[in-house]
């Protein structure tokens, strides 16, 4: 049996998959946020009780949310209590087993592009457009691993200064620390901020927005508009760095068909011409994905 571990700000979920990669169990568990020996015993506990609900010694891959640097070492805004943590190296210790780890989004990417909607493409981005924004590079059906384990962030390039311009929006301070990242404005979030931006709304939501878009109003036609033209901007950027053959997303925001369907002619204004658009796919495993890439990088460590 192969296990993932999909480690959220939230929530954490066990995965269990037999050696074809079907999923025969799961399960939840808070996640332990501000305690770090807390947060070990309620990953280790996890795997212990699906090794002794399946009689075996699971492989372990983890995805965690934030970043994973080139030495191991987690970066994470939502999990504090892991910051600088070497989470795979102590959980090899506590579980006595290879333990691989990588960023939730990276392992998403590799997902698709095993035995999902990336199979076949020498080369996919996988792209996350929902709580925030991020992905990962696969090359011939393998997770592409970069000097600083940074590759596919693509939510935290700067706006664009002319699209900054032509719709006089503020620069926004990110989590990351830096300002003006592209997540703030792609995300979920960052759609419901523009829509309250044009609005002057308080507390507005994406789900607002979409609704009055589809009643056709006005500020949220704007609101959207603007929305893609950032969007379009931001996966023109990834067609630059990575030139890649297919780009798979999920997250919420992937499910929307205005979404799916404007993407490709909002990328358009922002390349070359004669840059051919990569095909621009749904992921086949939904919120399920991360998990399952999860198990992958682990069964890959064993083999």
């Amino acid at each position: 049996m192969i296990y993932g571990l999909d480690v959220g700000g939230t929530k954490t979920e066990i995965a269990i998959f037999d050696r074809n990669l079907n999923k025969v169990d799961s399960w939840r568990i808070a996640t332990p946020k501000l305690n770090y020996p807390l947060f070990l015993s309620a990953l280790t506990d996890m795997v212990l009780e699906a090794d002794r609900k399946f009689d075996v010694v699971g492989s372990l891959g983890v995805g965690m949310v934030g970043v994973i640097d080139s030495m191991g070492r987690s970066l994470s805004a939502n999990v504090p209590c892991a910051n600088g943590k070497l989470i795979a190296d102590d959980l090899t210790k506590l579980l006595q087993r290879p333990v691989a780890i990588s960023n939730d989004t990276r392992c998403f990417a590799l997902s698709e592009a095993a035995g999902g909607a990336g199979e076949g493409y020498a080369r996919m981005f996988g792209a996350i457009i929902g709580t925030g924004a991020a992905g990962g590079l696969c090359v011939n059906g393998e997770l592409y691993k970069s000097a600083n384990g940074i590759a596919g962030e693509y939510g935290h390039h700067p706006i664009g200064a002319h699209i900054q311009q032509k719709y006089k929006l503020p620069i926004l301070s990110c989590g990351c620390g830096l300002v003006g990242c592209l997540e703030k404005y792609i995300s979920g979030p960052g759609l419901a901020y523009l829509y309250g931006f044009f609005s002057e709304k308080e507390n507005a939501t994406a789900h607002e927005c979409i609704e009055a878009y589809r009643k056709k109003e006005p500020i949220a036609i704007k609101a959207f508009s603007c929305y893609m033209d950032i969007l379009g901007s931001s996966f023109a950027s990834l067609v630059m760095d990575y030139d890649p053959d297919v780009i798979v997303i999920g997250g919420g925001i992937s499910q929307l068909d205005e979404v799916l369907l404007t993407l490709p002619s909002a990328i358009r204004p922002h390349l070359f011409r004669g840059v051919n658009i990569p095909v621009i796919v749904r992921a086949k495993f939904g919120d399920s994905s991360g998990v399952r890439g999860a198990a992958i990088l682990g069964s890959q460590l064993c083999n």
